[in-house]
């Protein structure tokens, strides 16, 4: 099949169960909220950059180049200065979510999750007090360093705690509590928008979102395979047995997760050397191609300036912040559905239809763009365009939140082998950062020189990376973690690379 895309039902896998169990629930549940602090800081970034007490104390020069009468429209918040204010999270971001591998092995997901959340916290903090850009510079980094942490331990933490059956249902959560903060974060700013020192209110309220998640995680246990990871063997029975049902057969999975462990420790290997083996080859790929690819839809860049966007395509400033909500309603709606169809249709469907219909939607608002505020960008863009522009970006965000938002989540945190899998997530996480730094830095200048062109550049990766997914991603539904080395024995293309013995 050109495709090589197979699914595996997760029945076949015999003694490695689907069952759902309370217990499972509450964890998973807990474990995706870390989410929330990600998409709380989206959100929030692109939002007080709107706010003009707050760029009248930090970017005054961004206020006068708004105030001239005849600013083009693509290019009134093109500051070096303002996107590093966003952008510095990314690097922070990118360096933790490196260490993390590293202390994730050592230490356990949920432990990273809550070094994470204090570290998130303390961030909040001096940003809500900033005096100056250096203040907001460091606590963009702690931003970064805990949102590094959280994002590399919950994806691994929800796939390795969840049943193979439901294993992308629950990965979803973290999507749906990333989409949650960004909503949350623009409501937060259309209401302290008319107030002078507002902006201190959305950026100090950051710690509200890393409380939740912290005190949660430190509630919760440890997923079992991380404690056979590290020796403890009787506790990873105890949590198996609490999220697999006290009258459910747990032997055969913990006896497969003793094998991977074994098999890690015979090898004693550097993980970071090891993936780069070439049984490893199609894994590597995957943890670089995936977020890469996700960065290239443009959606984050869509959320940071969102009101940003709409601002200069027409809205008032009350009116850009309302159509950001409207924009993160829509994307939390559609990563719902996925929470229902991923286990049923497969990664592979939803990630077609969804790139399909993003890439429709990134064309439509070029043509818009075009015909309205031309090249030049100093037309006016009528009321009437800036809705269709709103329509069809709320399109886009539905396309996204069924497909590449939680997709690019779950597949790199469900695809590698236990001896290389904090390894690869923290690869897939340092490019995520890697790519939302260059993207985040360069978007606004490249909506002022590039005007409607950027969204054709978006459009031509969409169409790049869905004609990807159609030739080299395998279906992953329904097979257990530790069983994963099928999909890729079978694959038309990167059966070359691995065999059973690689595994």
């Amino acid at each position: 099949m050109a495709g090589g895309g197979f699914a595996v039902d997760g029945g076949n896998f015999d003694g490695l169960g689907g069952r759902i169990t309370l217990s499972v629930v509450i964890t998973c549940f807990v474990a995706a909220t870390s989410g929330l602090i990600f998409g709380y800081d989206i959100g929030i970034s692109g939002g007080v950059t709107t706010m003009a007490p707050f760029l009248k104390k930090f970017f005054p020069s961004v206020l006068r180049k708004a105030a001239e009468a005849k600013t083009n429209v693509y290019c009134i918040y093109d500051s070096q200065v303002l996107t590093s204010f966003t952008s510095s999270l990314y690097i922070a971001g990118l360096v933790s979510s490196l260490l993390a591998s590293r202390l994730t092995a050592a230490f356990g997901r949920r432990n990273i999750m809550v070094l994470g959340g204090c570290t998130f916290l303390a961030g909040a903090a001096i940003n809500g007090g900033a005096a100056n850009i250096a203040m907001l510079i460091v606590g963009r980094i702690l931003l970064g360093v805990g949102v590094g942490f959280t994002n590399q331990a919950a994806p691994v933490y929800l796939s390795e705690m969840a049943p193979p059956k439901w294993r992308g249902a629950f990965n979803t959560g973290f999507q749906f509590f990333l989409g949650t903060g960004v909503v949350f974060a623009n409501c937060l700013n259309y209401g302290t928008a008319k107030i002078n020192w507002g902006w201190r209110l959305s950026l100090g309220l950051a710690a509200a979102p890393a409380a939740i998640m912290t005190i949660g995680a430190l509630l919760i246990s440890d997923t079992p395979a991380s404690l056979v990871e590290r020796g403890r063997l009787t506790q990873a029975k105890q949590a198996l047995l609490r999220v697999r049902g006290q009258d459910t057969n747990i032997e055969p999975e913990l006896a497969e997760l003793i094998r991977s462990s074994e098999i890690a420790r015979a090898a004693k290997e550097e993980p970071f050397l090891t993936i780069f083996e070439r049984q490893y080859r199609p894994h590597l790929v995957m943890s670089i191609a995936i977020p890469l690819f996700m960065q290239l839809t443009g959606i984050n860049i869509i959320a940071f300036y969102a009101p940003v966007l709409f601002q200069s395509v027409g809205f008032g400033s009350s009116s850009a912040l309302i159509a950001a909500i409207i924009l993160g309603v829509v994307n939390l709606g559609s990563i719902l559905v996925s929470t229902f169809v991923v286990d049923r249709r497969g990664r592979r469907f939803l990630l077609i239809v969804g790139g399909v219909q993003m890439f429709l939607c990134q064309v439509g608002v070029a043509c818009v763009l075009a015909a309205t505020a031309g090249t030049s960008g100093t037309a006016h863009v009528s009321k009437n365009y800036a809705i269709l522009v709103l329509v069809l970006m709320c399109i886009y965000a539905a396309g996204f939140g069924w497909s590449w938002g939680p997709l690019s989540w779950l597949i790199p945190s469900e695809i590698f082998p236990m001896k290389i899998r904090p390894t690869g997530q923290s690869i897939s996480v340092a490019v995520g950062f890697a790519g939302a730094f260059v993207l985040s830095q360069t978007f606004l200048t490249m909506l002022c020189h590039f005007k409607y062109g950027t969204f054709l550049f978006y459009a031509s990766w969409i169409a790049a990376m869905t004609i990807f997914v159609v030739l080299f991603l395998p279906e992953t539904k329904g097979v257990p973690l530790e069983s994963m080395h099928v999909v890729w024995e079978r694959h038309w293309y990167w059966q070359r690379f691995v065999s059973k013995e690689s595994f």
